[in-house]
């Protein structure tokens, strides 16, 4: 059953495991926020048990663009469309997230981004390819994010 993410009241449901939880949530509900403010969609993600063809999907789309296999073990996912936008997030107990846009009708615009809970390091799979940025947010503490364009069809 997917879980709605409250982004007033930030809980770690699903997330307990992780090393950084009360960060990931806060992770977890920012982007709650910027889905609810932005295209009014409601964000709600469901154990990585039950969201294993998005989670496959992402994890197929890092093998092919760059050869990354991330170590970390997948706690939730989710994968919705708003707009001609595919977006597909998964959360790992390490504290990364990592999220997929995928246009529909433009593949000019596809990417994979990462962020970073507060907190976590940045995993060996990802800190000798890519510089992250940090971000303020008042949900999460700080964020580091870092992204690249998908060139492929998936």
């Amino acid at each position: 059953m997917p879980h709605v993410v409250d982004f007033v009241n930030v809980s770690t449901t699903g997330l307990e495991s992780s090393p950084v939880a009360a960060a990931l949530a806060g992770l977890r509900a920012n982007e709650a926020r910027y889905f609810k403010n932005k295209y009014d969609h409601v964000f709600s993600v469901e154990p990585a048990g039950k969201a294993k063809q998005a989670i496959d999907w992402v994890h197929r789309i890092l093998e092919k663009e760059r050869a990354i296999v991330i170590a970390s073990r997948p706690l939730e996912a989710t994968s919705f469309q708003v707009e001609n936008i595919r977006w597909t997030y998964v959360f790992y107990e390490s504290g990364l997230s990592i999220n997929v846009l995928y246009t529909i009708d433009d593949p000019k615009k596809r990417a994979v981004g990462f962020k970073l809970a507060d907190g976590m390091e940045i995993p060996a799979e990802l800190a000798t390819r890519f510089k992250f940025a940090r971000q303020k947010s008042k949900l999460a503490g700080t964020i580091r994010g870092s992204f690249f364009v998908i060139k492929g069809e998936y």
